[in-house]
């Protein structure tokens, strides 16, 4: 298994077979001319506010998220042979088995892939999301692809009504409000270079199957019928849903929203709902998202498990995200209860992240040359060594709350963004030299020499330059610093702790400060890379930022060159 890295979506593609159909369209699709079928289509058509959808005219669901698949794969710049892993979400594939994935693989071909079936209803799309990410995350595969794809119509037309006998409200709800349609998603673990990409932050899903019923059901008891025509023949087959428990799904959904998102902090809200009667209700509980929220379910229809991809392919081809924007995705699915979210961040192309990789290869071609590090990582180092470590890194780490509030202070109302990042981090950092004395104490040095002790050459170099750059207007470029000094605890000081603690059998105790540093360093890193997206792709402000981590990684070094 390997280790964890960042996921981008770098392609999305969508497809809505055949001409959109219209409200006065619909009853020469499905059927269900007569007049008390038409009252009761015009009550769910007035309650869903879909104008137009999309019904296929004949292939397989198979087909519809081949295309899609193909269109996203396009969109992101690769081939289906690039593609490792292939995870797909359907309500009802084209047959009973293999699984979906296998069917669509099938279709577009591309070569050996892993894959996964996810059933359900809607959020098995996100499930699909999910394990696809998860895959590239692990370092399983660089590349992966979520589809949600549906072909319902076929279980919508009159003649499968009409073996049922008379229908009923639960299944009307969904025969006049589902249609046919595709979408898909490429993950891969580095964002695009020639434009931005969408990181995924985390996605989240919850049943609660456990307290409630079924409330979208279909082929309750078929199998113990005499035969598949009687158990159609009974109305078993019908999709039927439970219009009054939609309700307690739209609180239940608000309710998780509030415990899993910091609402203030997401730009845009991509929520699938299967009727704007729920949207209204959704937004009268969470009025602040009523403004940030897109839907294209008037338009495009619901499509059940495609239709957060849908939506999201539209989002992001008419340039509703700007880098460093937030996007919540919503998808409460009623069949029993399971509510999934997912959160993404818009990230600039990568040609400000590659540069910053060229200087952390460099930073780690210079660490194999100082002598203290190689000690520390062959496994020979002293305790006099760990001493002597310990006790010139506590007069940097002192300046760092220094210059962090110092460059806080100089951010302008512009960079507020900036400004508040550099002022949590400031809270978190100042008291981080205690537990560097401590260290030092636990391994036999003497509290009063470490805060007695003069910077070394070039941990003055370092202070000083940082300081000078934290004093400018807007040190917009001090991202760069904080990529070299947060990498090195979130790649370096884990490792140095292990190594040390197995050299010279050192407690958790005796190692607090790199251990703390490598455990939540990450964290710090996530936050550098929203940072990142906020500034942008300024030429002149990425330039900064590269040549300011240049210079911290070079001090760095000294620093470390320089304990004796």
């Amino acid at each position: 298994m390997g280790q964890t890295r960042a996921v981008y979506i770098t392609g999305c593609g969508a497809y809505l077979p055949g001409e959109p159909v219209d409200n006065a369209g619909i009853a020469d699709r499905l059927g269900g001319t007569d007049r008390a079928t038409a009252r009761r289509r015009e009550r769910v058509l007035a309650g869903n506010g879909i104008r137009r959808r999309h019904y296929a005219a004949g292939g397989g669901n198979a087909e519809l998220a081949a295309e899609a698949l193909e269109r996203a794969v396009k969109d992101g710049g690769l081939t289906v042979d690039e593609i490792g892993m292939l995870a797909t979400g359907t309500t009802m594939g084209d047959q009973l088995v293999p699984g979906f994935a296998a069917m669509v693989h099938g279709r577009v071909g591309g070569g050996p892939k892993e894959l996964l079936s996810a059933a359900g209803v809607c959020a098995s799309g996100m499930a699909a999301l999910k394990a696809a990410a998860a895959a590239v995350a692990l370092g399983e595969h660089d590349a992966a692809a979520a589809v949600g794809s549906e072909l319902v119509s076929r279980v919508l037309t009159e003649p499968r009504f009409a073996a049922g006998g008379r229908s009923t409200p639960d299944a009307d709800f969904l025969r006049w409000t589902l249609s046919d349609g595709a979408g898909a998603v490429v993950l891969t673990d580095r964002p695009r270079a020639d434009r931005p990409s969408l990181r995924v932050e985390w996605v989240r899903s919850v049943s609660y199957a456990h307290e409630r019923p079924a409330c979208m059901r279909a082929g309750e008891g078929w199998l113990d019928a005499p035969s598949a025509a009687e158990a159609e023949a009974a109305g078993l087959l019908r999709l039927r849903q439970d219009v009054t428990a939609l309700p307690d799904l739209v609180r239940l959904g608000v309710t998780l929203v509030r415990e899993h998102v910091d609402l203030d902090t997401v730009d845009h809200v991509l929520c699938h709902y299967s009727a704007n009667t729920f949207r209204d209700q959704i937004f009268a509980a969470l009025p602040e998202l009523s403004e940030k929220s897109f839907s294209n379910l008037e338009t495009c229809g619901n499509t059940g498990t495609a239709s957060i991809f849908v939506m999201l392919e539209e989002a992001w081809r008419t340039g509703r995200f700007a880098p460093g924007d937030r996007v919540l995705l919503a998808v409460p699915e009623s069949g029993r209860f399971t509510i999934a979210f997912a959160l993404l961040t818009c990230v600039s192309p990568t040609q400000l992240l590659d540069d910053l990789a060229g200087v952390w290869s460099e930073l780690e071609e210079g660490l194999r040359g100082v002598p203290l590090v190689r000690r520390i990582e062959a496994g020979t180092a002293t305790v006099e060594d760990y001493r002597a470590l310990l006790l010139d890194l506590r007069q940097q780490v002192v300046e760092g709350g220094r210059w962090i509030s110092r460059a806080a202070s100089n951010f302008s109302a512009e960079r507020f963004e900036l400004r508040s990042a550099a002022i949590r981090h400031a809270a978190d950092e100042h008291r981080d030299f205690l537990l560097l004395e401590r260290d030092f104490a636990a391994v036999g040095g003497d509290p009063r020499a470490i805060r007695a002790r003069a910077k070394n050459p070039g941990s003055e170099a370092l202070s000083a330059f940082i300081l000078q750059q934290a004093s400018q207007p807007d040190p917009v470029d001090l991202l760069g610093a904080m990529f070299v000094i947060e990498g090195l605890g979130t790649f370096k000081a884990l490792g140095w702790a292990g190594r040390l603690a197995g050299a010279l059998g050192l407690a958790d105790g005796q190692m607090s400060f790199l251990r703390y540093h490598g455990e939540h360093d990450a964290e710090h890193v996530g936050q550098l890379h929203r940072l990142l997206d906020l500034v942008g792709a300024d030429p002149e402000v990425c330039a900064r930022i590269v040549r300011t981590a240049r210079i911290v990684a070079r001090l760095y070094l000294l620093q470390l060159q320089e304990i004796r």
